[in-house]
């Protein structure tokens, strides 16, 4: 008995032609696999849900399609929990035909300058007390902001610690005083921001 059934190698076609392998097993390569292509969406579902928590005032300033936009305003109207989780899911449906790394650039902009903020405020305030605590504090700001008015900020940081001084002898429940507390503060901010 003879077989009439051709041996298939791999990487031939159907036919038996070796060498010619089918070319939708080529663009199977190119194409992301399924875990990959959820991960991207699970990105943008939680880009979506951000989004949902901002306020209106910033919402306006993304580069947003009008569809996404009232999306995103409707989900924050939402008061029941599976009518805003469904419209969330929605409103990430939505973010596969929008920019979304411009978005997520503007939103860590927003999230990591007011960080840098905060960081900048410490740090001088801890400069003001230390120039409150000690005068030998005021010569190496001095060397780093050449130009400085010395008699006026020496006068400020004079009149903040009068002022210090007589918030310390005030009784229980008064309001201390800080006009010259805070505008030291100014005074070396607006001199660090004159610096940079």
């Amino acid at each position: 008995m003879t077989s009439d059934t051709i041996d298939v190698h791999p990487g031939a076609d159907p036919d038996g032609q070796p060498g010619t392998a089918p070319a939708s097993a080529e663009s199977a390569n190119e194409r992301p696999s399924k875990s990959q292509v959820k991960r991207e969406m699970h990105a943008l579902q939680q880009l979506g849900k951000e989004l949902v928590d901002l306020a209106a005032t910033q919402l306006r300033q993304l580069p947003l399609p009008d569809r996404l936009y009232e999306a995103i305003l409707l989900a924050q109207r939402t008061t029941s929990r599976e009518g805003r989780r469904r419209q969330i899911h929605y409103v990430g449906k939505l973010m596969r035909d929008v920019d979304a790394p411009a978005i997520r650039a503007q939103l860590d902009t927003w999230k990591y300058g007011s960080r840098q903020q905060t960081a900048s405020m410490h740090r001088l305030e801890a400069l003001r007390d230390q120039l409150l605590k000690d005068d030998e504090a005021l010569t190496p700001f001095l060397r780093a902001h050449p130009g400085t008015d010395v008699q006026a900020l020496r006068t400020i940081i004079r009149e903040a610690r009068k002022e210090a001084a007589a918030n310390a002898g005030l009784p229980p429940g008064r309001e201390p005083k800080r006009k010259h507390y805070r505008a030291l503060f100014q005074a070396l901010k607006s001199l660090e921001g004159n610096s940079s």
